[in-house]
């Protein structure tokens, strides 16, 4: 499947698409955009429109309340209403004449006010004063409106929906007795017809109505436009600060004015697809637009891409030809100027590829491994040497009864480091370190007791591939040049551990000898750090040679991937760490 669909990965095919989708994205970006700010404009528009309607509205019915509201209090105002109220709250309860002749002062409401149905009068006690039937006002509404409406101080207060009649509206009101410092002295109890409060307004120009409803502070509704309309969730309108809502799936933009003389809110809710109707004919337009305008930019892109790509076909083919029979020189193809100059460093490719292929690539092969069998000899007469001098030094002060131990160690040292024909270069890190073992235990025969040492490694790490004979030189530079120098017992520590990105091996030897004076240190590590050699003999040339090695085994220049690192202090010791990959896949040879 996938060689198929690499079939079509050309050069024409992905200009082709290029070119498509980044037209195809500016003509969607451009089109959203501007479907997005007209959409914004009619909403925007819409609303404040719907908001100007709501307030027209809200003021119409603030007019009838405002009407009501002066009309009660000229009733709370009047001497006679006034004179009742004071005789009551001074214990003496009005007489029926009394209470009959209240009509006069308080029909005044119902005469010049529409949809008044009763007002009624209290006592501060709270009975009922007028109608002449006798009642409580707590059995008509709740004590918190009492309550409210003491605390208003005469001002009126829109209670809502009545209890004992849903077609009925309650306001109240109290009434202070001017003689006696505006004392309550009783209260209006007022109810009105819902149809007074009855919207009838329809905002769309095109005859559409949106739905209004009037809720008062208890979420009840008091009125609404169109009674086909079944209450949505009041409580939830009234309280969300969303501008759109959706109700039964449909959105509606919702506006909404609280009347800051009763606290009833009214609501508007607009159809969002009545408002954006005429947005219908800009995104068809938008739509036709982006398709012809697709159509013609493939066709110029089909164009434009087959004049570009057919002269590199055309190389392509040559080069092909060229792989099949060898590297030559294609035809000159006149074509534009980047093809051109295309076709012409082709040819001088070809025509210094087959000279230089073999030659620096078998060079470079040829230096290396002349130079990595130069280094192996450096090491083997050098270690050679030093053994044969331990060996002759242990024969001087020993039995030769005690030298057996010694002969077997020699033997699979020499074994060991003699690389012949068909002998490996790499081995495993538990053969290295047992190597090191044998080494440490023929320099004892000629330290004794002022050599002592020891090895570290995790188990783990055994199996691990690295270059014969990388550890031994830094051995023996830390008995050579450390230990042999130390007056006294001293202490040769190899230790092997992973690098924190655990892809390296980190291989540390150290001795508690002389150590190493600044100056050389100094040297040692700008020879490590040059690559050049040091000019001078001792223990920076093994570790020249070890550091040589790395970089023709490892192919390392950075210190961070491979390398040496040296600290050393005078009279505290030298500590040498050797860094370098972990590598797979190559064989070991068994010693």
């Amino acid at each position: 499947m996938r060689t198929k669909l690499n079939r079509f990965n050309t050069l024409r095919n992905q200009m082709l698409f290029g070119f498509l989708f980044v037209m195809l994205i500016i003509l969607s970006v451009v089109g959203i955009v501007n479907f997005d700010t007209v959409s914004r404009l009619l909403k925007n528009n819409a609303e404040k429109h719907i908001q100007q309607t709501a307030i027209q509205a809200s003021g119409r019915l603030e007019a009838v309340l405002n009407q009501i509201d002066s009309l009660t209090t000229q009733v709370a105002t009047n001497t006679y209403v006034q004179q009742v109220l004071l005789n009551e709250s001074a214990g003496r309860h009005a007489t029926f004449s009394e209470r009959q002749s209240l009509l006069n002062s308080i029909k005044i409401v119902q005469t010049y006010a529409d949809g008044i149905n009763s007002v009624e009068l209290y006592s501060g006690s709270k009975r009922r004063l007028f109608p002449l039937d006798e009642g409580h006002l707590n059995s008509r509404i709740s004590q918190k409106w009492i309550d409210n409406a003491r605390e208003e101080k005469g001002r009126i207060v829109w209670i809502g929906i009545d209890p004992l009649d849903p077609n009925s509206v309650l306001a109240i009101r109290s009434v202070s007795l001017m003689d006696q410092w505006f004392r309550p002295g009783g209260y209006l109890l007022i109810r009105m017809n819902r149809e007074i409060f009855q919207i009838d307004e329809a905002l769309n120009e095109d005859g559409g109505r949106e739905t209004m409803l009037l809720a008062d502070r208890n979420y009840s509704l008091i009125a609404v436009n169109d009674d086909q309309v079944t209450p949505w969730r009041i409580k939830s309108l009234v309280d969300t600060n969303d501008a759109v809502v959706a109700i039964d799936g449909q959105k509606y933009m919702l506006v909404k004015q609280q009347s800051a003389l009763t606290g009833w809110t009214l609501l508007i809710l607009t159809p969002i697809s009545a408002i954006t109707s005429g947005i219908s004919v800009l995104r068809t337009a938008i739509l036709v637009s982006a398709g012809i305008g697709s159509i013609l930019f493939i066709l110029l892109s089909f164009l434009l891409s087959t004049l570009i790509t057919r002269p590199v076909f055309r190389l392509i083919k040559t080069m092909r030809s060229a792989r099949l029979s060898g590297l030559k020189p294609t035809v000159q193809i006149s074509s534009t100027i980047e093809i051109n100059e295309l076709n012409h460093s082709y040819n001088q490719m070809v025509e210094h590829m087959n000279e230089l292929i073999g030659l620096v690539y078998e060079k470079e092969i040829l230096q290396s491994r002349t130079e990595l069998k130069a280094l192996q000899a450096q090491i083997h007469p050098h270690f050679l040497f030093n053994t044969l001098e331990a060996l002759y030094w242990s024969l001087m002060e020993k039995d030769e009864d005690e030298l057996a131990e010694y002969v077997v160690a020699m033997a699979d040292l020499f074994r060991y480091t003699i690389t012949g024909p068909g002998k490996e270069e790499w081995v495993r890190l538990e053969d290295e370190l047992e190597h090191i073992e044998r080494y440490l235990l023929i320099m004892k025969m000629r330290l004794g007791d002022r050599l002592s040492w020891s090895i570290s490694s995790p188990p783990a790490l055994a199996s691990v591939p690295m270059p014969k004979l990388l550890i031994q030189p830094l051995v023996e530079n830390a008995i050579l040049h450390g230990i042999e120098g130390r007056i006294g017992p001293g202490k040769v520590s190899v230790g092997v551990s992973l690098s924190a990105d655990q892809m390296h091996l980190v291989v540390t030897v150290t001795d508690d000898g002389k150590g190493i004076d600044e100056d050389n240190l100094r040297r040692i590590v700008t020879a490590l750090q040059t690559g050049m050699t040091p000019p001078f003999k001792g223990s920076g040339m093994g570790i020249f040679n070890v550091q040589q090695r790395i970089k023709l085994y490892y192919g390392g220049d950075r210190p961070d991937e491979s390398g040496l690192a040296i600290d050393s202090q005078i009279h505290r010791g030298t500590r040498v760490s050797l860094t370098i990959p972990i590598q797979t896949g190559i064989q070991t040879g068994e010693m």
